[in-house]
């Protein structure tokens, strides 16, 4: 009786041994692996000398859009300018600030660095500027992927805006 109790406890000790000779090494630490699905395309931009797209200055460009020319007088309309502002507080605010970069970039200057027509197609089509315009695509990277979003402005707000951000 003893010989087969032995060779019972040699064999399932062979069995135990045999299944547990693999080790994993644990890694210290916490980690998770993702992929992107293979619908999700990563934007593609122009090679640029090192310079951010809303510093760089393109007054050729009238982008994709509505828009494709823009008379500014001489002298800026300040009752235009009033309801742009207006406009601007209501609608832009939230993700634009007079001389800061904040969630898009600071609208003074603008007209010193994009042509009128590109600033109007921008507010009016920034879903389809973001997928055509070169410059919008740079900056849609540059502000960390933030779409501008479409606020249904009409022309007429839009030229509004326009004359507010002459007076920045």
């Amino acid at each position: 009786m003893k010989i087969p109790f032995k060779s019972s406890v040699l064999l399932i000790s062979l069995l135990m041994l045999s299944c547990g000779g693999k080790e994993e090494k644990k890694k210290e630490g916490f980690s998770v692996k993702q992929q992107k699905p293979a619908t999700e395309k990563a934007v593609e931009t122009p090679a640029t000398s090192g310079e951010k797209a809303s510093e760089r200055i393109d007054l050729t460009s009238k982008g994709v859009g509505p828009i494709k020319s823009v008379t500014l007088n001489e002298t800026i309309d300040d009752a235009m300018a009033v309801k742009g502002k207006e406009v601007y507080d209501q609608m832009c605010l939230a993700c634009h600030r007079i001389g800061k970069k904040f969630i898009g970039p600071p609208p003074n200057g603008v007209l010193e660095r994009r042509t009128p027509e590109w600033v109007m197609n921008m507010i009016l089509n920034p879903e389809q500027m973001v997928k055509e315009d070169p410059l919008a695509k740079e900056l849609l990277v540059e502000f960390n992927g933030s779409p501008m979003a479409n606020q249904g402005l009409t022309e007429e707000q839009a030229r509004a805006v326009l004359e507010y951000f002459r007076t920045l």
